[in-house]
């Protein structure tokens, strides 16, 4: 199969596409279609999320309204939950999560699902793009299986091909847009038709040769950062051991101009990609007889770190003839990272849990996550006076810009900082991870 005819229709002026998930990969992604002139069907099953896109509202932080109604409005964007409007797709995207199991194994149901219902509605000269995040080898061994079962085959009745998503919550500077995008296609028929489509929305298309390189991509980018994190924060443990601070030292490290890159220790790894990536890589690896040992390492040192930051806790309120039992804690910030509202995988649910699990009155205050949902209880977000005001002990888990850090010292007896938040405050209160 040529792709001309695709690249023709591409060019037509009446290209259609759907996005199969309208979540932090979905949304973004169907927007920037849609502004490219496409149109742009987003598909899920949450009906809050259809109802909300057809209504022109936004539930992306990165993503503003106003963007989604104008688009809504011109007719290139809308959502449905009805799966039935694929077979009129020119190009189908498929969006949904990809997480673990209680097992810690990959947990790709919703993409079988969705691979499902594209299967039964395939139709020649259609391209099928996965985007959901996964280990090297599921475009082939997954996906192609299933949409074999229409009767169609790949790479001459339809296109397949895999692109991994690069999405960075909160990021000012990098979004789907201007971020660099990898193509890989079962053949290279397939990779040509999606970086055609790719590069309609996005600035940069780097066409790689196969899905299986696309996923590996994907994999090493997190690794990476994982493997790093977990180094420095095994220096974090090092330094608390030797009495320096880890924070005068990569700072010191990092006036090297070369051979180094700095990286931060935290209270643990938080979001979809970091803590979850590298365990799909590493589970693919036990199917080879192989073991990926940097990344067991670094996942074995990275979610030791609320266990370390209770500790520092306990230990500093012992300091002062106290115990963690019945000490009035105040969570500071409990999504994964700055100014954002994602608490996916975020440590300070694991901090919360371990302190109330040793008998601590726990509260939280971030302006970004006004509620959370812990293993059945409801927890909501204190006003920053009411809850500091009776502290025993404040934590900064999340350092949100909006956190006067001199002002909450200023009113509460101990300030424990896992993220260098007070770096140009002196003061007896604070303990630093």
């Amino acid at each position: 199969m040529k792709t001309k005819a695709f690249i023709n229709r591409l060019e037509s002026g009446d290209f259609k596409m759907a996005a199969i998930g309208l979540g932090y990969v979905g949304l973004p992604l169907s927007v920037e279609f849609a502004s490219a002139g496409l149109r742009v069907t987003g598909i899920d099953v949450n009906l809050s999320r259809v109802h909300d896109v057809i209504a022109g509202c936004s539930y992306i932080r990165d993503v503003a309204s106003q963007r989604v109604k104008e688009l809504v409005d011109a007719g290139f964007l809308q959502a449905t939950d009805n799966f039935d409007v694929l077979s009129e797709q020119d190009a189908i995207v498929i969006c949904v999560p990809t997480p673990l199991s209680k097992t810690k194994d990959p947990d790709l149901s919703l993409v079988v699902q969705a691979t499902c219902e594209i299967a039964k509605r395939l139709r020649k000269g259609q391209l099928v793009v996965l985007e959901s995040t996964t280990y090297p080898g599921t475009t082939e061994e997954l996906i192609l299986p299933k949409l074999a079962e229409s009767g169609l085959e790949s790479g001459k009745d339809f296109f397949l091909a895999f692109s991994p998503e690069r999405v960075d919550p909160g990021n000012k500077q990098w979004n789907t847009k201007n971020t660099p995008k990898i193509i890989g296609g079962l053949t290279l028929e397939c990779g040509e038709a999606a970086a055609a489509l790719y590069a309609k929305a996005v600035n940069t298309v780097i066409q790689v040769s196969s899905t299986r390189t696309a996923e590996m991509v994907k994999l090493l980018e997190n690794t990476f950062r994982s493997v790093n994190i977990g180094l420095v924060n095994e220096v974090a443990l090092m330094c608390d051991r030797l009495g320096v601070d880890v924070w005068e030292v990569i700072d010191a490290a990092a006036s090297k101009p070369f051979g180094f890159m700095p990286f931060y220790p935290g209270p643990g790894l938080g979001g979809h990609c970091i803590p979850i990536d590298p365990l799909y890589l590493s589970w693919k690896l036990k199917t080879l007889n192989y073991r990926a040992r940097f990344i067991e390492l670094a996942g074995e040192i990275n979610s030791e770190m609320p266990h370390h930051v209770v500790n520092l806790i306990q230990n500093a309120l012992n300091e002062g003839n106290k115990s963690v039992k019945d000490s009035r804690i105040l969570l500071l910030g409990v999504s994964y990272k700055r100014d954002i509202n994602d608490i996916r995988e975020a440590p300070a649910l694991d901090i919360l849990r371990i302190l109330e699990q040793k008998g601590a009155r726990v509260s939280y205050h971030d302006p970004h996550v006004p509620e959370i949902t812990l293993e059945g209880n409801i927890y909501h977000s204190e006003s920053i006076d009411d809850a500091v005001r009776s502290t025993d002990c404040a934590v900064i888990v999340t350092d949100h810009s909006v956190f006067d850090v001199e002002r909450i010292l200023e009113r509460v007896p101990l300030l424990i900082d896992t993220r260098n938040a007070t770096k140009s405050v002196r003061s007896s209160r604070v303990r630093k991870l």
